[in-house]
């Protein structure tokens, strides 16, 4: 439906615009369901009464996905991507096609994870979101981890949302209340990735490091942090993190998925990605602590 949109918006709900009112958009409300994973939408409210269904919504650098699944989309094209890159060319299958093929000699890469099998947890704090398997004979031969962010949002875009799933001509969409949680990056995006690729290189099957996907916008923040000019490599090893990042292709009629593209591939040390987390390249300095907190209390 053509109707004005504000410019602090939600950009897609349930894989589509938030004003398509075509059926099969419309059906996904109804159900609840992730077109991406093909299976019920995370996004709930506390209760998991309401199911809201939003994937990307509008920043001041464009527009950015806020859900990790809308990044599986062509069935799991990211994760096909990295054991195309970590394995050379095999078949990927997730973990259920796996399981009615595994009497079958070939070798393979197969997908472990929340919506392939079950994820891997180790103790009560580490969860790797994906392990990505090369067997041969019902052997393991080697294996990657893969780490999957989107961002969080601040606020809310309750309103937004309502006026969209009780669309009709001539509604006037309110602005979303939303902001993003970029605070997080460093907070716990960045320490999070640090340990698990640290975990990873240790192990005698992994030969490729840990692959970290995130969107381009995204993933921005991170080089605000580490910097824009950390030393590339372009060989694979135990102690090498690989990032890709994504973003939405452009706007697309009504019925249709906008497409998720591929945007580049950085690959570096741990050891140069922790260093630079750890000294802060882009820190604020000293002396503008100094005069913030002197500034706070009214002095000179």
């Amino acid at each position: 439906m053509n109707i004005e949109r504000p410019k602090n918006d939600i950009v897609e709900i349930f894989g589509y615009a938030p004003n398509d009112t075509t059926r099969g958009c419309r059906s996904l409300w109804r159900i609840g369901a992730c077109p991406f994973i093909s299976s019920p939408c995370s996004k709930t409210n506390h209760d998991k009464s309401i199911v809201y269904g939003t994937c990307s919504v509008t920043t001041a650098f464009g527009d950015c996905i806020v859900c990790p699944n809308r990044l599986y989309a062509d069935k799991f094209k990211v994760l096909r991507r990295i054991a195309q890159d970590a394995f050379g060319e095999l078949n990927f299958y997730t973990y259920q096609e796996y399981i009615k093929r595994r009497t079958r000699h070939e070798a393979c890469a197969v997908a472990l994870g929340m919506h392939s099998g079950r994820e891997i947890k180790l103790g009560q704090a580490c969860s790797m979101d994906w392990v990505l398997a090369k067997i041969k004979d019902a052997e393991l031969l080697e294996y990657t981890g893969v780490e999957v962010q989107s961002i969080d949002i601040t606020n809310n875009y309750r309103d937004n949302w309502y006026a969209y799933k009780n669309i009709k001509k001539n509604i006037v969409i309110p602005q979303s209340e939303h902001g993003m949680n970029w605070a997080n990056v460093h907070k716990r995006l960045i320490p999070q990735l640090i340990r698990k690729s640290l975990i990873y290189s240790r192990s005698e099957y992994v030969r490729t490091g840990l692959y970290f996907i995130a969107p381009e916008i995204v993933y921005r923040k991170f080089e605000d942090i580490i910097g824009r000019d950390i030393p590339l490599v372009s060989d694979k090893a135990p102690d090498i993190i690989t990032v890709h990042t994504y973003e939405l292709g452009g706007n697309v009629p009504e019925g249709n998925i906008r497409s998720l593209e591929f945007v580049r591939e950085n690959r570096f040390k741990i050891k140069d990605f922790s260093e630079r987390f750890i000294s802060g390249v882009n820190l604020p300095s000293a002396c503008d602590l100094d005069i913030s907190i002197k500034k706070a209390l009214g002095l000179k």
